[in-house]
């Protein structure tokens, strides 16, 4: 008797299940690579901070960023006090006095410096400072007046580079009378690494308006700011750099910027600093008002922008091959999915490291017409359609220019991003209602 074997059919998995399945692998496989554009995030930084790391050296062997100070007087005066013991002591305390008006006009002539693919601006500048003190109202600190040590008077001015910065003496002409800055002495003063230089005082000359003139030259890397110490301040500044970037607690009241440079004026009543002061010291930089010499175009920064939205791209990608798959009814297998994504991702690396070349917008367009190009030829070559390989460029060239223009605008970037996902939403939404799932 002859025994027949039976043979099960094979499971048939309905296509609605496969259908289910590829689009669940298809967005695995966005979110994994997703993980590459983190390492490219990471790379990113890695330039930036070589990128710094020739700013600082050059910097450091030039001037770093500048910040003048002052002047403003410096009076001693003693007061009694009782120690741990009960002893009667007499210390000595220090009195300041900032100027009334003051009067600053500075020339800046920047020079681009090159260390390796990278650019930092340095400057030579011209700083002219005029002033006067106003009648010094030392009544206010109710001291008495046999306290103060008229004789032990200075003044005081402070450069924040000033070991490279200054390459010759700075003076003051003080009522006509020339006198020259040296370093304070260890513990003179709150400012540190501050100059001064004694002045002739007495009770009559408190009395009196005194004038200050002063002008030096003063090397620095970037940026220049001065401190608005005097009551009323007047600050211009001009440069035949065209990018200038205007900081500090002000920004200018009159301005003018062209291709030949840049002419800026602040006029700034400082309220933040009393005009006398004891026993006590103020943050001086937090009446700072200048400018940055800024190189247009940080590549960097727009690059990092630019990788966030890589998610984005790859996700819109896909989703316009599994409706061509399912329009057209051809099939796409995953690893020709993932040899596009890997392509998409590689748009990043090709962006960074040209736009440090030629800087970010020509780079951009370099990276999207190679990137779109390459993946509209696969697409048509695997489906051997030259109508599909051009809708698939459509696509990314939409995309991309949609990213490009979202970091262009970046005030207006998070509405931009939330309308033009919106849309890509509906779209999407609109081209999958007929699909069986």
């Amino acid at each position: 008797m002859e025994h027949t074997e039976l043979t099960l059919p094979s499971p048939v998995v309905p296509v609605r299940d496969k259908l289910f399945l590829k689009s669940v692998f298809i967005f695995i496989m966005a979110l994994a690579l997703w993980i590459p554009a983190f390492f490219i995030m990471g790379l990113v930084k890695e330039r930036q901070s070589r990128q710094q790391d020739a700013i600082d050296d050059i910097s450091n062997k030039w001037a770093g960023k500048q910040t003048v100070t002052g002047p403003f007087l410096m009076i001693p005066y003693t007061e009694t006090d009782k120690d741990d013991k009960g002893n009667v002591v007499t210390l000595k305390r220090k009195a300041c006095f900032m100027s009334d008006k003051s009067e600053i006009q500075s020339k800046l002539y920047p020079e681009k410096r090159h260390r390796g693919i990278y650019d930092v601006v340095v400057y030579r500048s011209d700083i002219t400072l005029n002033g006067k003190f106003s009648p010094l109202p030392w009544q206010q600190l109710k001291i008495p007046a046999e306290n103060i040590l008229w004789n032990e008077a200075v003044l005081l001015f402070k450069v924040k580079d000033n070991l490279k910065g200054i390459n010759e003496d700075i003076s003051i002409n003080w009522n006509g009378t020339p006198l020259v800055f040296n370093p304070q002495e260890a513990g003179l003063s709150p400012l540190e690494d501050a100059f001064a230089t004694p002045v002739s005082f007495s009770m009559e000359e408190a009395g009196k308006e005194h004038s200050y003139t002063m002008k030096f030259s003063l090397n620095g890397s970037g940026q220049l700011l001065f401190s608005a110490t005097a009551r009323d301040n007047k600050i211009t500044m001009q440069s035949s750099w065209r990018d200038p970037g205007f900081t500090g607690v002000k920004l200018p009241d009159t301005r003018q910027i062209n291709d030949s440079g840049f002419t800026a004026g602040w006029k700034y009543m400082n309220r933040s600093v009393p005009q006398v002061w004891k026993n006590t010291s103020y943050d001086l930089a937090s009446t700072v008002i200048g400018t940055d010499l800024l190189i247009p175009l940080d590549s960097y920064n727009k690059t990092e922008r630019s990788v966030k939205y890589a998610l984005l791209c790859i996700v819109l990608t896909f989703a316009s091959f599994f409706l061509i798959e399912m329009k057209y009814k051809r099939s796409l297998h995953l690893i020709q999915y993932g040899l596009a994504g890997l392509a998409l991702v590689l748009f990043y690396t090709l962006l960074l490291s040209i736009s440090e070349y030629t800087g970010f917008n020509p780079a951009y367009l370099i990276a999207a017409v190679a990137t779109v190009s390459l993946v509209a030829w696969f697409t048509g070559s695997v489906m051997h359609s030259s109508g599909l390989a051009l809708f698939i460029s459509l696509v990314l060239a939409v995309v991309y220019g949609y990213i490009f223009t979202i970091i262009q605008l970046q005030d207006y970037a998070l509405l931009m991003g939330s309308i033009g996902l919106f849309i890509a939403l509906a779209i999407v939404m609109f081209f999958s209602r007929k699909i069986q799932w």
